[in-house]
């Protein structure tokens, strides 16, 4: 019950866009269409779980044992980076217009607080291995989610009469802020 508690949280509750507020950069430069909000999301999905499980492995089979705990920013910048760096490789290398579609923002991805806050908070929470290994799952699908809502909302935007100061960034910011208020009604939901 206490792994589908931390899931459910992950993706609901303590979603990393709209309850920390980490990775609107990609969360809002990526949400216009909703095919590379989708890939967006799989990419983080996969970068998070991926950090989970090597920031873990890192943390508890290096930096505690050998007291080395002040590494832990810079080794998990490390790993992000380089994880990061093979999410863009291969997606350059199997799908040329992806790879454009994502633009910058697939290297932001290595900047994404997010996949940061991730790390830092599995370390914090102190969580076991599988309990990591759910905590990154539950995240990415949680930005996955936040993603994929927030283009489909902006892709209907697009057809409505917005006004004209509001247009862009200003209605997308005033819809993360509704989602947001949204999710915060998860919070009921598991105590």
């Amino acid at each position: 019950m206490e792994l589908l508690a931390i899931f459910i949280t992950a993706i609901f509750i303590k979603n990393f866009v709209l309850f920390y507020f980490l990775g609107i950069c990609p969360f809002l430069g990526v949400s216009k269409k909703l095919d590379a909000a989708f890939s967006m999301g799989l990419a983080v999905t996969f970068v998070m779980t991926i950090t989970a499980v090597v920031s873990w492995m890192i943390n508890h089979w290096v930096l505690l044992p050998y007291n080395l705990e002040y590494l832990q920013i810079v080794s998990f910048i490390l790993v992000i980076a380089s994880l990061v760096q093979l999410v863009e490789m291969f997606i350059r290398k199997i799908s040329p217009p992806l790879y454009q579609a994502l633009g910058i923002y697939l290297p932001l991805i290595t900047t994404n607080c997010a996949i940061m806050g991730l790390a830092l908070l599995a370390a914090l929470k102190n969580y076991n291995f599988i309990e990591t290994v759910i905590f990154g799952v539950g995240s990415g699908i949680g930005f996955t989610l936040a993603i994929i809502l927030m283009a489909g909302i902006r892709e209907h935007l697009d057809l409505a009469d917005v006004p004209g100061p509001l247009k862009g960034a200003g209605i997308a910011l005033i819809v993360a802020g509704i989602m947001a208020l949204a999710f915060s009604g998860f919070s009921g939901m598991i105590k």
